[in-house]
């Protein structure tokens, strides 16, 4: 082990003045048209980074980033709290940092991160530098993480030290040793393996001054139901498309806050997390280790709160208090159970629903929900905003779901190389719905 490290610990107060409080623009409702061939929605050639910089620009003082308050027990690092100024500047000292690596341009640097502010920064410093963030679920075993980092040809990784009883800093030099394509290891501390580069010492380089943040992003790769050997790229203009669907149905205001239960490892936690928060201009905090005490203390908070959880934790989250709540966000994974159809519920509530990394479906459970946008994809049950070409979804003949739009683009990673996107064209998908009485009760695969 290395001798003591340098610790970054940034800390805001609160709100800046100009804060910016008007709400997102509303669509008004109207009969849909969704037509076979939709025309291009044209979205901005920027990456998540870029959208930090926006924010950090009109409002640094607004607050960007947070941990909940058991992060010490689980870290060994305190809660930290960083204002979009304050994420910017750390943002753009670690890309800068990262390209100094001899890595080519649009490579795939690994984050295998629990869910905090330090694996949020250094996504969008992996960007910065014009590289590719692959999240590594924080649950996979060592054996997982070497198949998943040589599946997808990672070059990089950037992880911590400590994670509950876990040393992922350790296990990532173990893998190394065994794999040559991995050329760089980085980690936050405290107390950075020898051989590991420390992050928080390149976060804390001040010595070139400001750098400006880069106008565009290298999108996501990212693990097919978790599994190191299925890794899925997706473009930087792919994941701002699904962004933007998911915030037709989600309603999220400037200067709001996110609080999600969910890790940032796969494209529905950071579609309704980091991506969220960032194009939107809230506030993420980051909950990954569940503390019910923790949780409701937070909840107290007077913030315009939206809470983003698994939906098994439906039932235990009709206890929390509601005063600040403006949302819920319940996500799930394809196959499984959707919710029925019914009258407005206690707090509005979004249900997300993921199929595989292909697509992610968010709709709002007043009126005929997610059961009814399935039941009858490409009508009326799908919002009424949403493009068709940003996000369209149909039954094939054989009963299987497609989907089609720029937030579905995908490529299978193969042998380290990415394969074309197509955005134009319906792709079948390995799921369809099961229906009784005309609706749709669950999702099974085909």
């Amino acid at each position: 082990m290395s001798a003591a490290q340098p610790s970054l610990e940034p800390s805001t107060a609160g709100w800046g003045p100009a804060a910016d409080r008007r709400p997102l623009p509303r669509t008004a409702a109207r009969e849909p048209v969704r037509s076979p061939a939709a025309a291009e929605v044209v979205l901005p050639r920027v990456g998540l980074c870029a959208l930090l910089a926006g924010t950090a620009r009109l409002d640094p003082a607004r607050l960007a980033f947070s941990d909940a308050a058991p992060k010490r027990g689980w870290s060994d690092r305190p809660p930290m709290t960083w204002t979009y100024g304050t994420a910017a500047e750390i943002v753009g000292r670690l890309g800068r940092a990262l390209r100094t690596w001899r890595l080519p341009p649009g490579s795939r640097i690994g984050l295998w991160f629990p869910g905090s502010t330090e694996g949020l920064v250094a996504h969008l410093a992996v960007e910065a530098a014009g590289h590719v963030p692959c999240p590594l679920p924080a649950s996979w075993t060592e054996a997982q993480a070497a198949a998943g980092i040589q599946a997808a040809g990672l070059s990089a990784v950037l992880t911590q030290t400590h994670v509950g009883a876990g040393r992922p800093a350790e296990a990532m030099c173990r893998i190394a040793a065994g794999y040559f394509g991995l050329r760089y290891l980085a980690a936050f501390g405290p107390a950075v393996p020898d051989g590991v580069i420390n992050l928080d010492a390149l976060a804390l380089d001040r010595a070139g001054g400001a750098v400006a943040l880069p106008e565009t992003g290298g999108g996501l790769v990212s693990f097919v139901a978790g599994d190191p050997a299925r890794p899925v790229h997706r473009t930087g203009d792919a994941l701002l498309a699904a962004v933007a669907a998911h915030l037709v149905s989600a309603r999220i205001e400037p200067g709001d806050r996110i609080l999600t239960l969910l890790p940032p490892s796969d494209l529905r936690g950071i579609v309704t997390g980091l991506g969220a928060a960032l194009a939107v201009g809230a506030d993420l905090e980051t909950m990954p280790v569940f503390d019910g005490g923790a949780l409701i203390e937070s909840l107290a908070h007077p913030r315009p709160t939206h809470l983003v959880a698994p939906a098994f934790l439906e039932g235990a989250l009709d206890a929390l208090p509601a005063t600040t709540l403006r949302s819920v966000v319940l996500a799930r994974r394809a196959p499984g159970p959707v919710p029925p159809p019914g009258p407005d519920p206690a707090r509005p509530v979004l249900d997300v629903l993921a199929f595989d990394e292909d697509a992610i479906l968010s709709v709002r459970r007043k009126g005929p929900g997610l059961a009814g946008a399935l039941t009858e994809p490409g009508h009326r049950a799908l919002p009424p905003s949403l493009p068709p070409a940003l996000f369209d979804l149909r039954r094939e003949p054989d009963g299987r779901l497609a989907f089609r739009g720029q937030a579905c683009a995908t490529a299978l990673v193969q042998r380290g190389e990415a394969g074309a996107s197509e955005a134009d064209e319906f792709r079948a998908s390995r799921f369809r719905v099961d229906r009784f009485a005309g609706t749709g009760i669950a999702v099974t695969e085909a």
